[in-house]
């Protein structure tokens, strides 16, 4: 059928903010969607509060609106623009949610709005436990003994009729939170209580536990013609019981029989069929290994997080044929390459996709795996064998690791290692790897971890040619066996005890190079040229090189805190850039869930990891004018001085000036010359000298590694045995690594992005962020323009900005950061000779396109040849918000008061002409609760009371109820506050967090001591009961302060006749 010609205008919907459970997969899709609207000549108008991501450009649809993704302001934007249909399957749960919302109060049929792709009817059935099981069982397809529980006593009943183990799964939440496996009656009662408040429906849904079963999925398409097809499938590593979002998982899958394969393909099948979904849409089994015995688990009625990972690795674009799905076409109409889309895929390699967990920067939190996601971002490899693909992956993840060992495993014994990897946790796969290393059985981890014998097999493989490879110095066939497993130059010169640079050449010289695969969709069964390239170690090279000049961008990875979907806009920016100019644009990335990584984004894309030896093989074989590494945040800019050592060309902000950012010593320097103020610090390589070093600074102190990505490890002490606990357990310091150590200023923080060609500087605006230092920049409340510093400080910020551009050598996008005192001091805390995270927003907010400016500048464009001839221009009149958005109730046991440390995950927007409005619109699309009634509840350190009493105050003369720590009661009190007091965990009571549990706390504050470094185990328990029950909770003042600005603003008061 061809395309509807009644539809003119589309709405999309967005996925807001990422949270760990729904990232920038979802963005990818959105875009992809949004593009192919327009390409069939459909206006696209776009919802999404993410101003992170490439979807919310202007450039994507044709109206973006960044509104809070919640029923009042979608249904504004519709009643507003009254769009024929919506498109509600691309922007997660989130969008589901809300297109569902929008069809139960009726808006839909009052503004005559439909919904496209699979019906509501078809969703619900697939979403709604109870009417899925009524289908499976209606089709002979078996599901798991459930039932759904609306309460404690009847959770009970069913855990009972079921026999433990269960699963619990609250009904309509994201990526599994809150849910978990229950093996008795005591951990049942814990996991159940938090399921029930977690579910905005009080609903849980109680089942058989199947771990150690196989988990495979199928992801599959339909069209309104009834024809199905298999895109392809996956396999689990991890058996069920992990969420596959933190599995390690292969595709296509490894260990299925023709059998087993072809009878879940045929029930995935017919599933979709018998639902009626229009689109793309992801089948999850479990299979048990013993026998033919399988379950659905579920159906997901639209584009999911496998569904990006299934178009990166097939090559078929999900999302972009699911749009057209979704306008009446049919998958033979639709065109992919020189295919129709209802030819199935054929895969001719391996492909590996491995988690990115936030363990390393969130010590504190629990790094066992279950149903609940933790895992931020992921890597995907590609390569001929199983072997290669996961070492490629694991090299991929910037762990510091860079082969299948882990160093913190080599001196645990073998039964505490066989102890360790009975529970799956992020780095298990290594500790396996340690045990083959001793000479375990395979059988033994098998037993213990209940992983496929295919898989531990093929590890062993991989520890096998460990040992061949070190009783084989230099020997070329052992060299070309290794790389043919995926092992890198790096690994094999400390087997080799050779420097890296000597494999390298030995290589060379024996014409042991990678050649570039294709990946066409269909295995060469048409004659297509596809530009997507994985490497491999065989004959025939794919990958065609023109005589055109190349630029090579380097892309930022995986998604990790501190490194978002922010470094990824940078990059597709630059690309179109790039393209625009005349140039051949080639992208080197290994994220799955991003826009860099289509292939019809660039000219040629790459999928390889980033690392120094797979950069360079991709450099030796396009040999390009130059590659720039300031866009793909410090993943890249890390590769800049390999890069230069293996002698390539950069270009753009170069080695020097790096290192001129970088480097503690040469910075300070600079600063000097130019009369430029830093809080004074030093850095410093032993225990001793730092505790010198802060008696001669002067207590409170900033401490840190230095090179650090949003913040990791920071930390600010008050007390000398603080510093000596923070030295010797939070990092490693010695000669290579020093610390370093600064005086903690307190004041507020302001931060630019600039471009600088060489010649002169350009800031499009400056951005003051609304809690004070102490806070990371990625956590804080950023607003544009500034609200309450002097013309005189923005004076200074220019100067500095233009002082330090010129003077660092930067040929492109930096980012500064500065803290200003009360007296007006402005001193710089550092700059950031790249892209930053802010520049999306910036963009946004100020209409300049930083990225694509810059780019330009790269290239060799002045920025007075691009028409900017001022430094700092007009200041917008609206105003523009940035709220962070966070995942704690995703990562059990970690505590989440803001700090130096970084710990969002994304980030909100929200703007308007009045700017408490602007505040109110950014709190709520993050995510935020805000009520204008209810209780607060408020302990406070001592420094913070005074600062405290006028804001609880004004929650007083608001209506609040005040309930406070004995400390802080007492101070709330004396000064006139009614206050109830409630106990705490020390004085033996846990009132304070009984509470905070009963449903009726609107706000939580709960600050912590900086200046007199006293911690109290109770505050953590505070904070950790209010994220487990959903309850808005602030560690800064700051942060208080704009919300009673926005509830005071929003809140129409009430009085008497005569007052």
């Amino acid at each position: 059928m061809p395309k509807r010609q009644d539809i003119k205008k589309v709405l999309v919907i967005g996925s807001g903010p990422i949270v760990i459970g729904q990232a920038a997969e979802f963005d990818y899709a959105g875009t992809q969607a949004c593009l192919a609207l327009r390409e069939e000549g459909y206006e696209v108008i776009l919802c999404n509060s993410n101003p992170a991501t490439i979807m919310t450009d202007t450039t994507v649809a044709d109206k973006v609106y960044m509104e809070p993704l919640n029923l009042e302001y979608i249904a504004k934007i519709i009643r507003h623009e009254r769009p024929d249909a919506i498109l509600p399957g691309i922007g997660g749960q989130t969008g589901l949610n809300l297109a569902m919302q929008l069809e139960k109060k009726g808006i839909l049929k009052e503004c005559r709005t439909e919904l496209l792709g699979t019906k509501s009817e078809s969703i619900e059935r697939a979403e709604d436990r109870e009417l899925f099981k009524e289908l499976c069982e209606s089709l002979g397809e078996p599901v798991l003994p459930s039932d759904i529980a609306n309460s404690m006593e009847e959770g009970l009943k069913v855990a009972k009729e079921i026999g433990y183990p269960v699963v619990l799964r609250p009904a309509f939440t994201l990526g599994g939170t809150g849910g978990g496996f229950a093996d008795n009656e005591e951990e049942f009662l814990q996991i159940m209580k938090n399921a029930l408040s977690l579910s905005p429906v009080h609903q849980v849904l109680i089942e058989k536990s199947i771990k150690g079963f196989k988990e495979i999925e199928y992801e599959v398409i339909r069209d309104s013609n009834d024809t199905a097809i298999t895109i392809c499938n996956m396999e689990n590593l991890d058996p069920v019981g992990i969420h596959t979002g933190d599995s390690i998982v292969v595709c296509p899958s490894q260990t299925l029989t023709n059998k087993e394969y072809h009878m879940l393909r045929d029930s995935a099948l017919k599933i979709i069929r018998a639902l009626k979904i229009e689109g793309g849409c992801n089948v999850q089994f479990a299979l048990d290994p013993k026998s033919f015995q399988y379950y659905l688990i579920e159906v997901n009625p639209r584009v999911s997080r496998s569904s990006a990972l299934a178009s990166k690795a097939s090559g078929y674009p999900i999302a972009r044929v699911s749009a057209k799905i979704g306008v009446g076409m049919t998958l033979d109409e639709i065109r992919i390459a020189n295919t129709p889309a209802s030819f199935e895929p054929t895969l001719d390699y391996v492909v590996t996709k491995m988690p990115r967990f936030p363990f390393d920067k969130f010590t504190d939190a629990n790094n066992k795996l279950g149903t609940q996601m933790k895992a931020t971002g992921e890597v995907m490899s590609i390569g001929r064998t199983f072997e290669e693909s996961l070492l490629k992956a694991i090299r991929s993840l910037e762990i510091g690791v860079w082969h299948l060992h882990h160093k913190k495993f080599d001196e645990i014994s073998v039964a505490d290692l066989l102890d360790y990897i009975k529970d799956g946790c992020d780095d298990r796969i290594y500790a396996i790897a340690e045990l083959l290393r001793k000479g375990i059985e395979i059988d033994t981890i098998c037993k213990n971890t209940q992983i496929d014998r295919f898989f531990i097999r093929k590890l062993k493989n991989i520890i096998d040619e460990e040992g061949a490879l070190k009783y084989s110095v230099g020997n070329t066939d052992e060299l070309i066996k290794a790389k043919k497993m995926g092992f890198s130059d790096k690994e094999i010169a400390l087997l080799w005890n050779k420097p890296e640079n000597e494999v390298f050449k030995t290589r060379k010289e024996a014409c042991i190079m990678p050649v570039y695969k294709m990946i066409d969709t269909c295995a060469s069964e048409f004659d297509s040229y596809i530009p997507y390239f994985y490497s491999t170690y065989e004959g025939e090279n794919e990958s065609k090189v023109s005589d055109k000049k190349k630029v090579i961008v380097l892309g930022s990875g995986p998604i990790r805190i501190g490194q978002g979907v922010e470094f990824d806009y940078s990059t597709v920016h630059a690309v179109k850039t790039i393209k625009a100019a005349g140039f051949e644009a080639i992208i080197i990335n290994n994220n799955p869930e991003t826009v860099s990584t289509d292939y019809t984004t660039s000219d040629k894309l790459y999928f390889e990891p980033l690392t120094p030896e797979d950069v360079m093989n991709i450099i030796e074989l396009e040999n390009a004018e130059g590659v720039i590494v300031t866009l793909g945040g410090q993943t890249a800019v890390n590769l800049a001085q390999p890069l230069v050592d293996r002698g390539v060309k950069i270009i753009g902000t170069d080695c020097a000036a790096i290192d001129k950012a970088e480097n503690r010593d040469a910075f300070e320097k600079l600063l000097k010359e130019l009369g430029i103020p830093q809080p004074p610090g030093r850095a410093v390589t032993n225990i001793e000298d730092g505790i010198k070093a802060a008696e001669e600074i002067g207590y409170p102190v900033l401490v840190r590694p230095s090179f650090v990505l949003g913040g990791r490890a920071m930390q600010i002490v008050a007390k000398e045995e603080a510093l000596r606990h923070y030295l010797k357990t939070a990092v490693e310091i010695d000669e290579d690594k020093p610390v370093l150590v600064d005086k903690y200023i307190r004041g507020k923080e302001l931060e630019v992005d600039a471009i600088c060609d060489g010649k002169s500087v350009f800031v499009p605006g400056i951005m003051e962020l609304v809690e004070r230092t102490g806070v990371h920049s990625g956590d804080s409340i950023s607003v544009y323009p500034t609200y309450s510093v002097s013309e005189k400080v923005k004076k200074t910020i220019l100067d500095y900005t233009e002082k330090l551009g010129l003077g660092i050598g930067i040929i492109g996008l930096f980012n500064i950061q500065f803290i200003v005192d009360e007296k007006e001091n402005v001193y710089i805390i550092e700059v950031n000779p790249r892209s930053s995270r802010t520049v999306p927003f910036l963009s946004k907010s100020t209409g300049y396109s930083l990225a694509d400016i810059a780019t330009l500048v790269i290239l060799g464009k002045s920025l007075k040849e691009q028409g900017i001839t001022e430094v700092y221009p007009d200041e917008k009149m609206r105003h523009y918000v940035k709220a962070p958005a966070f995942s704690f109730s995703k990562l059990n046991g970690m505590d989440s008061y803001l700090s130096p440390e970084m710990k969002s995950t994304g980030e909100a927007i929200g703007y308007d002409d009045k700017f408490p409005r602007a505040m109110y619109k950014a709190l709520t699309a993050s995510g935020m609760k805000l009520q204008n009634y209810g209780t607060v509840v408020v302990t406070l350190a001592d420094e913070d009371k005074e600062e405290a009493l006028p804001l609880v105050k004004r929650f007083y003369d608001m209506g609040f109820n005040i309930e406070a720590t004995i400390g802080t009661a007492e101070f709330l009190k004396k000064h006139g506050i009614k206050t109830r007091i409630l106990r705490k965990l020390s004085e033996g009571s846990t009132e304070i967090l009984e509470a905070i549990r009963a449903g009726y706390v609107s706000y939580v504050i709960c600050t912590r001591a900086i200046l007199s470094g006293v911690h109290y185990e109770d505050g953590v328990a505070i904070r950790r009961t209010a994220t487990e029950n959903n309850i808005t909770m602030f560690t800064s003042l700051d942060t208080v302060k704009v919300l009673l600005d926005v509830l005071e603003e929003m809140t129409i008061g009430i009085s008497t006749i005569d007052a």
